[in-house]
């Protein structure tokens, strides 16, 4: 009879045993060293991006200026976003379907369906297709490829490393806020993006590293562009509490503006996904463009219409054409899927719309002194907050583009009313899991799978077995429990494979001293089915494994080696390591 397999887990690599321990919830050093080495991935990849649009941009408008779309002649300024959707649509007929997916909402998608696994193919698409759409005028913002981008080399990075799926999720986490940092030079709104809106939850694990990231990424980015805010923002004075019923109804003007863009942009999305690329792509350019033509502000990111709101150079007739006409085509935007961000075009809806309520405000009481940055810097953050149901993302947003703590009295007034307006009054949800829902996507986040999500099935495999065949004469069996494992894994060439407790087999034989040959198959025992899984799987993954396969366990894989079992964890531990932690 063949003698008794070693042990599998006798001697691991490095990298193995780095595995197992960002498997758990002690690798906080590890951890934080990968966040910063992702900071620096995602600061290169934004001045790639950043650098390839405008200097695009710096040839294409007139003054060099890459926001100038405004001084376009008026043939041009519809031509040139409908010509940039046909370019988009036979860029992306190239393509095979599951590749032409991108932005947050894709993001979200692979955390939510492939525990953050993010294909390198998707971001060079993203990075051409939202680069063609900035650089033709279409209504998106840059936040939204940047954090595709940014999450993709994070992820890249994750898999090159072969990381356990729970660290990968925190990476993906990590390059998500360097990149929010690095665009608006704000790492710490992009961390509380990247907790509030992509992975959906706070852990002081997930803290540290992501921190790094935002920071290491912001620094990268500095280097180039300064240390200046993305917004240029004027002094600002103490505003008087007598306004506070004012900034109120802001607050529920900006909460009911969310909701018809959240509504209209979720309805366009059914209705047109039907239409093939071909159509959808140059008709959103179109409406972009048809729009244009009387609201040339509706074109590009649209960061120079948000300074001058600020600054009071804006008069209300205009103010009220940027957010009706911006509303309209990024909702057309959105619902055509075009490639982009929609953080930039909320931004400048709501800079819009606080500047336009507060010249109301201006006008019938002139006794107040009129601050219209005030007005637009917290209807920015309102709509955004109310958009994305992240109102602390929006309000750390907007503290660290200002600069000026003055604003966090009347910003949070007017964000949780923006917020709540939208949420209770009009049952809407955050736009990019009602985007998620309407590709029949779901996103689940219920606490249970969360803390699964954390932990990686090899911080808490068993190793203590060996790996035997089915038949055992009496002195392998006898030299197999002297060497005092607890679990015997029985050796199949099948999937599924068979678990016995060390004990049932010496109880048999002391039961049964007279028998020379054992069949670790057939003799009575506790015998618990197992399914295989990889090294990187998270508890979550395995539970699902589980149910999915009516099994009571699985075996775990050292990647690509599927010979070599490295523990196994039965349907009791994933419950024990969930009570634990």
């Amino acid at each position: 009879m063949p003698a008794p397999a070693n042990k599998p887990t006798a001697r691991l690599s490095y990298l193995d045993r780095m595995r197992v321990r960002l498997a758990g919830r002690t690798a906080l050093l590890q951890l934080s060293i990968l966040g910063v080495t992702t900071g620096v991935i995602v600061g290169i990849l934004m001045l790639l991006f950043r650098g390839a649009v405008e200097y695009v941009q710096f040839q294409l408008l007139p003054g060099g200026d890459p926001e100038n779309y405004e001084a376009l002649p008026a043939d041009l300024r519809w031509l040139l976003p409908t010509l940039g959707g046909a370019v988009l649509a036979l860029l992306f007929l190239v393509v095979k379907p599951k590749r032409r997916q991108g932005g947050i909402v894709h993001v979200l998608e692979r955390l939510a369906y492939h525990q953050g696994h993010l294909s390198s193919r998707n971001a060079i698409l993203e990075f051409l297709g939202a680069g063609i759409s900035i650089i033709t005028g279409q209504s998106v913002g840059r936040e939204g490829p940047s954090v595709h981008l940014g999450a993709a080399g994070a992820s890249i990075l994750g898999r090159r490393l072969a990381l356990p799926n729970n660290a990968l999720r925190v990476l993906v986490g990590c390059g998500a806020a360097g990149a929010i940092g690095a665009a608006f030079n704000t790492p710490l709104a992009g961390v509380i993006f990247a907790m509030e809106v992509v992975l959906m939850e706070y852990t002081i694990a997930g803290f540290a590293p992501v921190m790094l990231a935002a920071v290491s990424a912001t620094a990268i980015t500095q280097l180039v562009y300064g240390a200046h805010p993305a917004f240029t923002v004027p002094e600002i004075a103490p505003l008087p509490l007598g306004e506070l019923p004012v900034l109120l109804a802001v607050g529920v003007l900006i909460g009911a503006l969310s909701a018809s863009f959240n509504g209209g942009s979720v309805w366009l999305a059914r209705k047109l996904r039907p239409l093939p690329l071909i159509a959808r792509f140059p008709l959103a350019g179109l409406v972009t463009g048809l729009i244009a033509l009387g609201v040339p502000a509706v074109m590009g990111i649209g960061y120079d219409t948000v300074n001058a709101a600020m600054l009071g150079e804006l008069g209300l007739v205009a103010l009220a054409l940027i957010v009706a006409g911006k509303i309209i085509a990024t909702a057309m935007t959105v619902g055509c899927n075009l490639p982009g961000g929609l953080i930039g075009p909320t931004l400048v809806i709501g800079a819009a719309a606080g500047s336009l309520a507060g010249l109301v405000v201006a006008l019938l009481f002139p006794e107040h002194s009129w601050q219209p940055a005030i007005y637009t810097l917290v209807g920015m953050a309102a709509m955004m907050a109310a958009t994305l149901q992240a109102p602390l993302a929006a309000l750390v947003a907007l503290l660290e583009l200002s600069g000026d703590t003055l604003l966090i009295f009347p910003g949070m007034l007017t964000v949780v009313v923006a917020v709540l307006v939208s949420r209770e009054f009009f049952k809407q949800e955050s736009l990019l899991l009602q985007l998620m829902h309407a590709r029949g996507l779901n996103y689940r986040n219920d606490p249970i799978a969360q803390s699964l999500r954390r932990i990686g099935v090899a911080g808490v495999m068993e190793t203590d077995l060996q790996t035997v065949p089915a038949e055992l004469d009496y002195p392998g069996a006898r030299e197999l429990l002297d060497s005092g494992p607890k679990w015997l894994l029985i050796d199949s060439e099948e999937e599924r494979r068979y678990l016995l407790p060390a004990a049932d087999l010496a109880r048999y034989m002391a039961e049964h001293t007279g028998e020379s040959e054992f069949n670790l198959v057939k003799l009575p025992g506790r015998r618990v089915e197992l399914m295989p899984i990889h090294l990187q799987a998270t508890l979550q993954e395995a539970y699902d494994v589980l149910q999915a396969q009516e099994a009571d366990g699985v075996y775990i894989l050292r990647p690509g080696m599927r010979s070599r079992v490295l523990g196994i964890l039965t349907r009791e531990g994933i419950e024990n390591a969930y009570a634990r932690w």
